[in-house]
């Protein structure tokens, strides 16, 4: 969430800014800040009515002593007006910053200068390719002819179970997902991200607190009798653990590392890009989430796509790295790095990890904030990355090391799977 200070600041700033991510924001910010302004004027209005309320108040004593009934009561009837008066002004000051932060919840992030132009995911920058692209024969199969002809994943028992887009992992196919955690998670440890397991259902504040809601509650499973959501990431639990608290200097850096499920509705997906593993509705990630000072959440960015990078190259598949330009980025990002893995089988690029900076925008919205070296509060800075998300590195793993019909196991997966070949 954007602060009143910035709107009011300098507007055209904002909406100049606002406008790389093709988000026209001129009405709203003007309104913003004629609520503002009314928000300003309804408190210096309330808070002189409120004095001379409690000024006058004070006579009333003073005057019942000396015996001079008439005035106390002429008194108590002004003092009676002012506390009318005082709540009509708060009724309006309720109602003028309800509408206010109903608005203010409507803009997006703004985008660091460091993201290119652009309309759409055509153009993303690349900033950085590894690994060779292997060249596979005639008789390669995508993953989810593989995944059933060698017993591993079953679409049509999960199909069968809850619907499409909720695979079953089987045998061979289980120990694999249960290996990829494991490993992502040591490496992610080791790297000094302390693990949490964080509940995978979330109330509304946490939410709202990392930007899901009110943006995208239309994406998440929602359980309506106790108004909780289950999670479309592990970004939401972990980073929440930090909403409402004030961090002194020697609580940096805030590392965590966290496993969930992930839950998706996945709305209007369809066609060739949701075969297979390329698109579920519940599928498995490992996530890192950092919590810094903003002088510092830069580098850690940078430190956090470099980690990420160490696992992908690990793992021996074909990489890429895209910096998302503005039209492409969320709707709470600064700045966003993708990873890709190449689907050799199917002759495509899939995404497998986002690194982003939320700079402050999260930090406003969950009240998260610091002392500074001189005692002042200030918002911290929020990032997370996905270490990874498994299905489409699954899907990869699957197409790029297929040999002769089998699954030729990446050699650092090898002591946690306890096979070498599928």
């Amino acid at each position: 969430m954007l602060t009143l200070k910035l709107l009011r600041d300098d507007p055209e700033y904002v909406i100049r800014k606002l406008a790389v991510k093709h988000f026209d924001a001129r009405e709203i910010v003007t309104k913003i800040n004629e609520l503002d302004s009314n928000r300003r004027s309804l408190q210096t209005e309330l808070d002189a009515c409120l004095a001379s309320q409690n000024r006058i108040a004070s006579q009333i004593g003073a005057l019942m002593k000396q015996g001079r009934k008439d005035e106390a009561e002429a008194v108590k009837k002004e003092v009676a007006a002012l506390k009318e008066q005082s709540k009509s002004l708060e009724e309006k000051s309720q109602s003028n910053n309800a509408e206010l932060n109903s608005l203010i919840v409507l803009l997006p992030n703004i985008p660091c200068d460091l993201v290119p132009e652009g309309k759409n995911s055509d153009d993303n920058v690349v900033v950085k390719t590894g690994n060779d692209i292997p060249e596979l024969g005639p008789d390669a199969l995508p993953h989810w002819e593989l995944a059933r002809k060698l017993d591993i994943i079953d679409f049509d028992l999960g199909v069968k179970l809850t619907g499409a887009g909720f695979p079953v992992y089987k045998g061979k196919g289980a120990r694999l997902q249960r290996a990829l955690i494991n490993f992502f998670l040591d490496i992610n440890t080791k790297a000094g991200y302390l693990e949490v397991e964080p509940p995978v259902m979330v109330n509304e504040a946490s939410g709202f607190g990392t930007g899901q809601l009110p943006d995208k509650e239309g994406q998440m499973y929602h359980a309506n009798l106790d108004n909780y959501y289950l999670v479309p990431t592990a970004e939401v639990p972990v980073t929440n653990i930090y909403r409402d608290v004030i961090l002194g200097q020697d609580d940096f850096p805030v590392k965590m590392t966290a496993y969930t499920p992930c839950f998706r509705r996945e709305a209007g997906s369809y066609g060739k890009d949701v075969r297979g593993l390329n698109r579920l509705h519940q599928f498995d990630k490992v996530e890192i989430v950092r919590i810094e000072k903003p002088e510092n959440s830069y580098a850690a960015l940078d430190e956090m796509v470099a980690h990420v990078e160490g696992i992908v190259r690990s793992l021996g598949l074909p990489y890429r790295i895209l910096r998302l330009c503005g039209g492409d980025l969320s709707f709470t990002s600064a700045i966003t790095y993708d990873f890709e893995l190449y689907s050799a089988a199917q002759g495509r690029w899939l995404e497998i990890s986002s690194v982003s900076n939320f700079e402050s925008y999260q930090a406003n919205r969950l009240k998260l904030r610091y002392k500074d070296a001189d005692g002042k509060t200030r918002l911290a800075h929020t990032l997370n990355g996905s270490s990874l998300a498994l299905p489409r590195v699954v899907a990869a793993l699957l197409e790029d090391c297929q040999k002769d019909g089998h699954i030729i196991i990446p050699e650092v997966l090898r002591p946690y799977t306890g096979f070498d070949i599928i």
